[in-house]
């Protein structure tokens, strides 16, 4: 239950602005990933490299099986799981680090965003870290922390197989290059959405949870205006000026969403201050 209840000065709701992602923040995280994965598919690209040339496969004995010890084939998957060790394990320690500052400076932005809006509203606030409010941001690093983590895998799942399938299609080492290369554009983008989706879920739940702590029980669901390809209904409830309840969700094609919830979502909640009856 809220200790505190909000109330407008007059019979009139206010209708508040909403609080949006900070862009540094999401950009400050999404080139530290990138970073990252630049360094991890450097790597690869010239283990890799250095490996095909120590013993090219091409060069192989018809004879020589490619699961017998010493052989191309083998000397290649050997490199690739020791590769797939090594990032694995440097993502694993960076992870919980880089989680744990990417949601906590997107709270602390969050907050300050919304303190702001309520206090050019006529509203004095004070905020604490409530238990409520820390569950939702160590949530939030749990979350990203195992996304963190699925890069090197997948990554690596994705280079072991462009690698071991160039060894027996017979394709020399400039076509696995390009197999890298383009490999490592995937990862890149992956990047990009894990940075924007997780930048509006944890300025979602942060701001629900502080709107929650000051007893504002609905709000207004507001289209961002931006992305190629929009929801039509996210925008129809914009449009709309669609009311719902802060502690439930809005309904839209039949289930009850948040705004900011699903993937690539960056719709924002405008809360409203009731009026006094």
């Amino acid at each position: 239950m809220p200790k505190r209840r909000l109330r407008s000065p007059t019979r009139q709701d206010i209708v508040l602005k909403p609080v949006r992602p900070n862009a540094a923040v999401e950009a400050k995280f999404r080139r530290k990933l990138q970073r990252m994965i630049d360094e991890m598919a450097a790597s690869y690209a010239y283990w890799t490299s250095a490996q095909w040339r120590a013993k090219p496969p091409e060069l192989a004995q018809d004879s020589e099986r490619a699961d017998e010890p010493g052989s191309p084939a083998m000397g290649l998957r050997a490199e690739m799981e020791r590769l797939g060790a090594r990032w694995l394990k440097q993502f694993e320690e960076a992870a919980p680090e880089l989680a744990r500052w990417f949601s906590t400076s997107m709270a602390e932005r969050s907050t300050e965003t919304l303190r702001k809006i309520l206090r050019d509203g006529g509203f004095t606030v004070k905020f604490q870290m409530s238990r409520e409010v820390n569950d939702v941001l160590q949530a939030n690093i749990g979350e990203q922390i195992q996304l963190i983590k699925s890069i090197p895998q997948q990554f690596h799942t994705q280079v072991q197989g462009i690698v071991m399938r160039g060894v027996s299609e017979g394709r020399d080492l400039h076509a696995i290059s390009q197999g890298l290369q383009h490999e490592l554009g995937v990862t890149q983008r992956r990047a990009n959405f894990i940075a924007i989706d997780q930048a509006n879920k944890a300025n979602a739940t942060i701001t629900r949870a502080r709107q929650q702590e000051l007893g504002i029980t609905e709000a207004i669901w507001q289209h961002s205006g931006g992305g190629r390809h929009p929801r039509p209904d996210h925008v129809a409830a914009s449009k709309a000026k669609l009311r719902y309840d802060v502690n439930k969700g809005a309904l839209i094609s039949g289930e009850y969403i948040y705004p900011g919830q699903l993937p690539r979502c960056r719709c924002v909640s405008k809360p409203v201050i009731p009026g006094f009856d």
